[in-house]
């Protein structure tokens, strides 16, 4: 199963410290609409303040009546990127691969080798989960210190999309209070890893970022 990824789609920003961060949105041109477009990547320390947790979000702007049938490419490997010695090129990665109505995680572990091209990690410590069916309860596994989840989740990025095209167009200022949220009702698919801090390295700030790469 050690096969080469080629990279196809990368969303990356990084994490300060224990802050929430979040990737673009639609915006990628290249891989917008595909099943490897990224639409927001998330990293917080987990309820368990031990824990930090990856969120990683595919296939964005689903209506619930085709979220049913959305499904992980299994050709599309999502890849969490961790750099803990603050030179900006990743140190371990966690590599999450749909099979067989499973998502199967491994890591973290050191790439063969940097940059955007990766072989599975198969001799690293591995968690697997059954992929949630929409509508459904979550379904949720911990194995060798990760606990896992993969499926359809409502989208929880939060933009007005509207009041931003009023403001570039120069007839807003601001944006309102509260404003209108462009993705409500809409879903993604949800790639969720939490894991100890002990075991990403480091001693302080942790770079992080995520990539879809195509087999």
């Amino acid at each position: 199963m050690k096969k080469l990824q080629k990279i196809w789609g990368v969303a990356a920003l990084f994490a300060v410290g224990i802050g929430i961060v979040a990737a673009d949105h639609i915006d990628a041109p290249g891989v917008q609409g595909t099943t490897a477009d990224i639409t927001d990547f998330y990293a917080f320390q987990g309820e368990n303040t031990s824990n930090m947790v990856f969120v990683a979000n595919v296939q964005g702007l689903l209506s619930p009546a085709a979220t049913g049938a959305a499904a992980f490419d299994e050709n599309v490997m999502i890849e969490f990127n961790i750099d803990n010695t603050g030179d900006n090129v990743e140190d371990l990665v966690i590599q999450a691969i749909p099979r067989d109505g499973k998502m199967y995680f491994f890591g973290p572990v050191a790439p063969s080798a940097p940059g955007v091209s990766s072989m599975v990690m198969e001799s690293a410590p591995m968690a697997s989960v059954d992929i949630t069916a929409y509508g459904s309860q979550a379904e949720v596994a911990t194995e060798n210190g990760m606990t896992v989840f993969a499926g359809p989740r409502d989208d929880p990025f939060f933009f007005d999309f509207g009041k931003y095209t009023e403001i570039i167009g120069g007839t807003a200022t601001a944006f309102d209070a509260v404003g209108t949220d462009t993705f409500a009702g809409s879903n993604v698919l949800s790639v969720v890893v939490e894991l100890p801090k002990s075991v990403l390295g480091g001693s302080g700030t942790l770079a992080t970022w995520v990539e879809a790469k195509r087999k």
